[in-house]
């Protein structure tokens, strides 16, 4: 067995961000417990490594060789640069740096380099992986519905001149669920003759180059758009693997407190709340949360990160808000519900919380990888959107897979109070909280099924680890 892991070596590379990582890390311990690969895990941070993210690192095994390549200097970061930019100017920073490491790689006499596997934001390392005559292959971290929509977005801009929040139909997809251009995810709704949506373009036309594409997800919650996928010519191949998540959550060792106060609630009676990792609400609207949440009379378990008026995604590299985030709570929120609500600033242990019992719901922005660790724990949603491909994301749950809720918002986005209140108690105690309830059992039999020994996702990674190692 020794001999076999050392004759087949494998490059992965991320980008910046925890999201991005958690995905990557877990394909990496997968490829390295159960097929025998000597794989390297490339890691990209755009500024100082968060304790989440280090944590993250740190748990991975150890015959997993890491690779932490260092952040840009703040200096060469412009002021206020946003999120999409600032990955890429993280990755093109380290693109000699991570060709440095990989004709390494190819070069060894021990374990040569049989593929590279990036993920969708490192797609301009095709061209190393050219250069180096390495295959390159994509890890997808997101659904099927929305590579497909990548895919055939080059199409879907030549069709179409007006801006896509304009266009009067949705757009069907081979295989999905109508998508309205409102919709679509967060970068296309710059203007098309934007520098942002120019870089989505670009981005976009780089994923043919793949010889294949490896995808978050499962044949049984996606069968529509994998099988139109499978079936274009035009495409490379489909490989679902997902899905890859955590087994449990990195962080702080501050987590217990949460547990404890679980451990003291009525079996799925607790609605857990929480943006993610980099998810932020404005001051308003984190008001109108709370007000929401009290005036639903339900057990919550919310974590709450420091308001931010400009970026939704405003702790996305950092986690941690940089200020005291029960601060801005309304006055007197943290005594009058402190009988049915547990407030946590920041970060909490969320596969721990999803995988307990009195776990009932969770308001989630619906990254893909909170959607999927819900899943795996059969836990219902109310989907709560708030950048990059996360309104994709929601219409997948919420009118294809159908284990989902979404608040109703005003025509600036807004949620009021009520509604929040409202869409909890549809949830926690109507007729379409148990419908979906039931449903989303379902889909956490399968995703269990999935990546058992036998399952379709379990079969997809060994059909494409047969095809890397006769690369070698």
């Amino acid at each position: 067995m020794e001999e076999d892991r050392r004759s087949h070596a494998i490059a992965l590379l991320s980008s910046p961000g925890v999201g991005h990582l958690i995905p990557l890390a877990e394909l990496a311990r997968r490829l390295a417990r159960d097929h025998h690969f000597t794989v390297t895990l490339i890691t990209q941070s755009a500024g100082p490594i968060s304790e989440v993210e280090q944590n993250l690192t740190d748990s991975i095994p150890k015959d997993i060789n890491v690779v932490s390549l260092s952040p840009p200097s703040p200096s060469s970061i412009p002021d206020g640069l946003e999120l999409g930019p600032l990955i890429f100017l993280t990755i093109n920073h380290n693109i000699p740096r991570v060709r440095a490491i990989l004709q390494s790689l190819a070069t060894s006499s021990v374990s040569p380099l049989a593929a590279l596997v990036v993920d969708l934001f490192c797609v301009g390392a095709f061209s190393i992986a050219q250069e180096i005559g390495v295959p390159p292959y994509m890890l997808y971290t997101s659904p099927c519905m929305m590579l497909s929509f990548c895919l055939y977005l080059p199409t879907i801009d030549a069709m179409y001149q007006v801006e896509y929040k304009d266009l009067t139909e949705p757009l069907c997809l081979p295989g999905c669920v109508p998508l309205h251009g409102r919709d679509f995810p967060d970068p296309l709704h710059h203007g098309r003759n934007s520098e942002p949506y120019k870089g989505v373009l670009w981005l976009v036309n780089q994923f043919p180059r793949a010889k294949g594409i490896l995808v978050n997800t499962f044949q049984e919650l996606e069968p529509g758009v994998i099988k139109a996928l499978k079936d274009d010519a035009t495409v490379p191949a489909i490989y679902p693997v997902g899905p890859l998540i955590r087994s449990c959550t990195p962080g702080p060792t501050n987590g217990g407190d949460c547990l404890a106060w679980l451990d003291k609630q009525n079996r799925g009676s607790v609605l857990f709340v929480s943006f993610g990792s980099g998810g932020t609400l404005s001051a308003k609207q984190l008001n109108e949360v709370a007000c929401g949440l009290e005036m639903s009379g339900h057990p919550f378990l919310w974590v709450v990160k420091s308001p931010n008026d400009h970026d939704a995604a405003g702790t996305f590299f950092s986690v941690q808000s940089k200020t005291e985030p029960l601060a801005f709570l309304p006055q007197g929120f943290l005594e009058r519900t402190k009988d049915s609500g547990l407030t946590v600033p920041s970060w909490a242990p969320q596969i721990e919380i999803l995988s307990h019992e009195s776990t009932g719901g969770f308001l989630t922005h619906c990254g893909w990888n909170s959607a999927l660790e819900s899943m795996v724990n059969g836990v219902p949603l109310i989907v709560w959107p708030l950048y990059a491909e996360q309104r994709t994301n929601t219409v997948l749950l919420v009118d294809d897979v159908k284990v989902a809720l979404r608040p109703i918002a005003d025509e600036n986005g807004f949620v009021t109070r009520e509604e929040v209140s409202r869409v909890i108690k549809c949830l926690m105690e109507g007729v379409e909280g148990k419908r979906l309830r039931a449903k989303m059992a379902t889909v956490s039999n399968q995703s269990s099924h999935a990546t058992s020994t036998t399952g379709s996702s379990s079969e997809s990674l060994c059909e494409i680890v047969l095809e890397w190692k006769n690369n070698k």
